[in-house]
C-alpha cells in the first residue's frame, strides 16, 4: 500500500469513526419542536443533506422547506413574506463581503428568526464577527446530518436555550365581552398569516368553547395537562392536541361539569413552560375570573390582553385590572386594550375616548357589534376570515395578530380597523 493510499484510508476511517460517534450523539437528541425552517442551498450537498434531516423522525414536527440559491434568493423572498423560526443560509463569501451580503436579509428578517450559516472558510474571527452581528451558528463544508440536527437542537432543546415561544393571554373585563371569540380568531390569524405553528389553550375548563368555534370533539385536552403534571412531556402533549388547521392545535376544555376545577395559585405553570418549548406561539384563553391561577398565569406570559364592551361594568373592571397587572408586571409594557361589541343598537355606551382616558392606554383595535357576522362563524364552527376575508373585521384581527406578535407597531385605533402601522420589525 502506497503512503498515499495509507493515507486516503486513514482518513476515511476516521471520518467514518466522527460519523458514528455524532449519529450515536443524534440518538440521544430529543424531538425538535414545532419551528419552521427555510434552508437555502447553493450545493447539492447540501440540499441532500437537508432532505435527509427532513426525513428523520426528530423532525416530524418541524415545517421544512429548502430552496435552491443563497442569501440574496433569502432577502428576495422574505422582502415578501414572513421569516421562519430558522433560516439556514449556504454562502460562498468569505470574510471579506459576508456581512455586507447579509444586510439586505437582516432588514427584512423578524428579529425572532435565528439564522444558521454553512459557509466555505474556516475563520474563527468571521466565526466571532457573525455572533456577534446576531448569527446563531457558522458552520464550515462539508456538514453531515447530524451536524445540522445537532445545530438546530442546540437552538431550539438545549435546556439552557431561551424558550422558543411568545405566550399571549387573552381575558375579558366582563364576562360575554367576547374575549374567547378575539383569542380564536387571532390564534388562527397568527398561524396563517404568518405560517407559524400555534398553540390554542383553552384554560376556561367547565365552560370553555374552543372546541366548538373550531368544530372540535377532542377526548382529551388540557385537563389531562394540568392534572397530571409529572407525566406533562413533548410526546405526552403531542396526544392532547388536537389539529385544527395547517399550522393551529387545540389544547381543548372539557366543557364539562362533572368535577370542580380548583387549582392551586401555580397549577398551570408545566403547562405553560411544556407549550413554550414546543411551540412559537402559545395563545391562552383565559376565563374571566381573578384566582390565585388566574393572576399566576397573567403575571408569566408576554403579552396581556384585556378586552371589554364599553360599559360603566367594564370600564371599571378593565381599570382594576390595568392597575393590578402594573403592579404584578413592574418591568413590562402596559396589557393591550381591544374594545369590543362597539356601536350595539339600542344600547347607550361609553365612547372610546372617555372610557380610555382614566385607563390611561390607547385600545389597540375596536371591533364593531356585528350579530350576523359573528353569529355565522360561531354557529358552523369557522373563523371571521374564513366567513368574509376581505370584512373589515377580519382586517382588524390580521392587524392585531401582527401587533400581539411584535411585528408592528400601532398609534391609534379606530372603528373597524386599525391605524398608523409603523414598519414591521
Amino acid at each position: 500500500m502506497s503512503t498515499v493510499e495509507y493515507e486516503i484510508k486513514n482518513t476515511t476511517e476516521l471520518r467514518n469513526a466522527e460519523d458514528a460517534i455524532r449519529m450515536a450523539e443524534l440518538e440521544n437528541m430529543r424531538p425538535l419542536p414545532r419551528i419552521s425552517v427555510h434552508a437555502f442551498c447553493e450545493s447539492e450537498e447540501l440540499q441532500r443533506v437537508m432532505e435527509r434531516c427532513g426525513q428523520d423522525r426528530r423532525m416530524s414536527k418541524v415545517g421544512l422547506r429548502i430552496t435552491s440559491g443563497g442569501i440574496a434568493a433569502a432577502a428576495n423572498m422574505f422582502a415578501s413574506a414572513p421569516t421562519p423560526n430558522l433560516i439556514i443560509l449556504e454562502t460562498r463569501a468569505g470574510a471579506g463581503n459576508l456581512l455586507t451580503e447579509l444586510a439586505p436579509l437582516a432588514s427584512v428578517c423578524d428579529p425572532s428568526t435565528k439564522v444558521i450559516i454553512v459557509g466555505y472558510y474556516n475563520d474563527i474571527a468571521l466565526y466571532r464577527e457573525l455572533v456577534r452581528n446576531g448569527i446563531s451558528e457558522y458552520m464550515v463544508q462539508p456538514v453531515a446530518m447530524p451536524d445540522i440536527m445537532m445545530a438546530m437542537a442546540t437552538i431550539f432543546v438545549d435546556p439552557d436555550a431561551e424558550p422558543l415561544g411568545r405566550s399571549i393571554a387573552f381575558i375579558g373585563a366582563k364576562g360575554g365581552v367576547g374575549s374567547s371569540t378575539i383569542a380564536h380568531n387571532c390564534a388562527f390569524g397568527i398561524s396563517n398569516l404568518f405560517s407559524t405553528e400555534t398553540i390554542l389553550a383553552d384554560l376556561d375548563l367547565p365552560y370553555g368553547t374552543a372546541n366548538i368555534d373550531f368544530d372540535q370533539d377532542p377526548t382529551q385536552g388540557i385537563a389531562e395537562a394540568v392534572y397530571a403534571p409529572d407525566r406533562l412531556d413533548e410526546v405526552f402533549l403531542d396526544r392532547l392536541l388536537t389539529k385544527c388547521s395547517e399550522h393551529l392545535s387545540l389544547l381543548a376544555a372539557p366543557s364539562l361539569l362533572d368535577r370542580a376545577y380548583d387549582f392551586e395559585g401555580h397549577a398551570f405553570q408545566p403547562v405553560l413552560e411544556v407549550l413554550q418549548r414546543n411551540a412559537p406561539v402559545t395563545v391562552l384563553d383565559v376565563p374571566h375570573a381573578w384566582s390565585e391561577w388566574t393572576r399566576s398565569v397573567l403575571a408569566s406570559v408576554d403579552e396581556v390582553v384585556i378586552c371589554a364592551s364599553p360599559d360603566l361594568a367594564n370600564l371599571r373592571n378593565a381599570k382594576n385590572m390595568m392597575d393590578a397587572l402594573r403592579k404584578m408586571r413592574p418591568n413590562d409594557k402596559m396589557p393591550h386594550l381591544i374594545l369590543n361589541q362597539v356601536g350595539m343598537p339600542k344600547r347607550p355606551e361609553i365612547s372610546p375616548s372617555d372610557f380610555c382616558e382614566p385607563l390611561e392606554t390607547d385600545p389597540i383595535a375596536i371591533i364593531p357589534f356585528d350579530a350576523h357576522l359573528f353569529g355565522n362563524a360561531a354557529n358552523s364552527g369557522r373563523m371571521i376570515s374564513e366567513m368574509d376575508a376581505k370584512s373589515p373585521t377580519a382586517e382588524t384581527f390580521s392587524q392585531i395578530s401582527h401587533i400581539v406578535t411584535g411585528r408592528i407597531a400601532v398609534r391609534k385605533a379606530r372603528k373597524g380597523r386599525l391605524l398608523g402601522l409603523l414598519k414591521r420589525k
